[in-house]
């Protein structure tokens, strides 16, 4: 059984190559699936939002209202940094009991799609780590036509993660995302074939591909 982490910056493409790589078969544990979970309504984790960063975080039903926290902690690395320490440890107590359960269940490979890997220093974890990277204009065009977004923002959001640099080097194989979808799927399957059929010792190689 081969446990692979799957990382990328924001608007890098990492979730389409999530999407696919779960269509194709592989059983995906998804941590931002997880840190919505540690922080749903009457959770203990959004407690403790509160707690911290006061009653403004809260939408009309009382849910979270992630707008808001992101307008507190994107813009300031201490306060993100806040938010990171009480997020962190419940997704990891959910990732664990996921990935017990999918050992249980016999997956030959079981891919964590996991948007922080690198900022939470959890790569050595796991046999292989997939990175997807697209170039930074791209991301920030996505972010403004995709998500809202003013430029500020996206550049806000970009410099609040990881550099590439800082996942590059964590990397087993690295998927550029910079063209259309027929590409980024032909890539993706070269990568994952590399990982799935590289034996376990070496799937954490200094060698990297990128395609």
């Amino acid at each position: 059984m081969i446990r692979v982490a799957l990382t990328g910056g924001i608007a890098s493409g990492k979730s389409a190559v999530s999407t696919y790589l779960r269509e194709h078969g592989v059983r995906v544990i998804d941590h931002d699936v997880l840190a919505r979970d540690a922080v749903a309504k009457g959770s203990a984790g959004l407690g403790s939002i509160v707690q911290t960063f006061g009653l403004g975080v809260l939408n009309e039903e009382g849910a979270l209202n992630r707008p808001a926290l992101g307008a507190i902690v994107f813009s300031d690395p201490a306060r993100l940094e806040q938010l990171n320490q009480i997020v962190h440890p419940e997704v990891k107590r959910l990732a664990a009991l996921a990935d017990v359960e999918a050992r249980a269940a016999g997956e030959p490979v079981i891919l964590h799609d996991i948007p922080l890997l690198a900022e939470t220093s959890q790569g050595s974890e796991f046999d292989a780590v997939l990175v997807v990277e697209a170039p930074m204009e791209t991301r920030i065009e996505r972010m403004v036509r995709d998500r809202g977004m003013t430029r500020g923002e996206a550049q806000s959001r970009i410099a609040a993660q990881a550099s590439d640099q800082q996942r590059r080097s964590i990397a087993s194989q690295i998927i550029v995302n910079d063209s259309n979808f027929e590409q980024l799927y032909a890539r993706i399957a070269r990568a994952w074939s590399k990982i799935v059929e590289m034996p376990a010792s070496d799937t954490r190689s200094d060698q990297k591909d990128t395609e």
